[in-house]
């Protein structure tokens, strides 16, 4: 599935087909996928540099086939490059979400456990982090308590473990959280979405919840790591669109005759072009940043890359979205299950682009530091 030139050398390893194929096996049940996402993330590199082009490749691969699933696979894949990021280890067989949605009303607060400090690899009740590993970047690791209410939780219910991003002072600390302890109230009934409705997102409460401070305050968003998450992301829409624009191809080539569909196609042709060159010049550009211990030792603004990126990538799916519905009309959507449940995951997945809002954050990023070439 992989055309574009951009690509990094490094997407060669990646045998897309086998992804789906293997994707196309799974099971919808929270379990199965969690299960595809262990099995998938000891093949699949954590993200660094080096290594984007393939974590983009196979992130996209899976979407074609489900996009639930690689809704699935992509914050468990994530949560274990930011544990690897920050030295942490990662208690066996266990699956991983990352909370880090904020919403207004809604906030968790973090602050030191008794006794709290550096972490000398004993393990605290509820600590998710496995012994000996629990030291994050910056010094980072030891126990912290979490009170209040997170929003936009996903799979919480079906998940062993999640990141989770706290408020201390005016700066966000990510913890690692084991969600089976006492303290953890998943609200599932919550989440009544006709996208993804076997994803629930509904809110989580935490009430007195131990967890394991991973880094030093700030530094989840401000690493690069974070924008570089932020198009994988981008590299699922791309996948899933793909998918959808497949269908369209069977109906044009079942009609032969129709410019209609053709001129359709064509357009989606561009469409996916375009969004797949995007990604692969930002997995391009990850993979060519030079790294010292402390990161990338380069001046690239990633936070203006990824917004930019995943802008690009956003359009292009509405449209293909938009004009795959518009020239099949509504059978498709009444009478095919899987056509169906793709355009609605697909529609509801790419809100994480918050639109004008995120196109606003560039022109303020450009307007005050610059970073393009005009």
């Amino acid at each position: 599935m992989l055309r574009s030139p951009a690509w990094p050398a490094s997407v060669s390893h990646v045998d897309t087909a086998s992804v789906e194929a293997a994707a196309g096996r799974t099971g919808s049940a929270p379990a199965d996928r969690l299960a595809f996402a262990r099995v998938l993330a000891e093949t699949t590199p954590v993200l660094t540099a080096g290594t984007a082009g393939p974590v983009f490749a196979t992130l996209a691969a899976v979407a074609a086939t489900d996009v639930a699933l690689a809704r699935t696979v992509e914050p468990h894949l994530d949560a274990l490059g930011i544990l690897a990021q920050s030295c942490a280890a990662v208690a066996s067989g266990s699956t991983w979400g990352v909370f880090a949605a904020e919403a207004p009303g809604l906030r968790v607060t973090a602050t030191p456990s008794s006794g709290s400090g550096a972490s000398d690899g004993a393990a605290t009740p509820g600590d998710p982090v496995a012994a000996g590993g629990a030291v994050g970047a910056g010094g980072a690791g030891g126990a912290v308590r979490l009170d209040g209410t997170k929003p936009w939780c996903s799979l919480a219910s079906s998940l062993t473990h999640a990141l989770v991003t706290a408020h201390v002072g005016e700066q966000r600390q990510l913890v690692a959280v084991d969600l089976r302890q006492p303290g953890v109230t998943v609200h599932d009934e919550a989440w009544v979405a006709r996208g993804m409705p076997d994803v629930p997102s509904g809110p989580v409460d935490l009430d007195d919840v131990v967890g394991t401070a991973v880094g030093a305050p700030g530094w989840y968003l401000t690493r690069p790591g974070f924008a570089w998450g932020g198009i994988g992301v981008a590299a699922c829409w791309w996948g899933g669109a793909v998918g959808l624009a497949r269908v369209l191809r069977t109906a044009t080539a079942a009609r032969p005759g129709s410019e209609l569909l053709q001129a359709a196609l064509g357009a989606t042709v561009a469409d996916l072009a375009d969004a797949e060159d995007a990604l692969a010049t930002a997995a391009a550009r990850i993979d060519a940043a030079s790294t010292d211990a402390a990161g990338p030792d380069d001046d690239t603004d990633w936070s203006l890359v990824a917004q930019v990126t995943r802008s690009r990538v956003r359009r292009a799916v509405d449209a293909v979205s938009q004009r795959v519905v518009a020239t099949l009309g509504p059978a498709p959507l009444a009478n095919d299950a899987a056509v169906a449940a793709r355009v609605a995951d697909l529609g509801l997945y790419v809100l994480q682009d918050h639109g004008e809002r995120d196109l606003a954050r560039v022109g303020r990023i450009v307007a005050e530091r610059g970073g393009v070439a005009w």
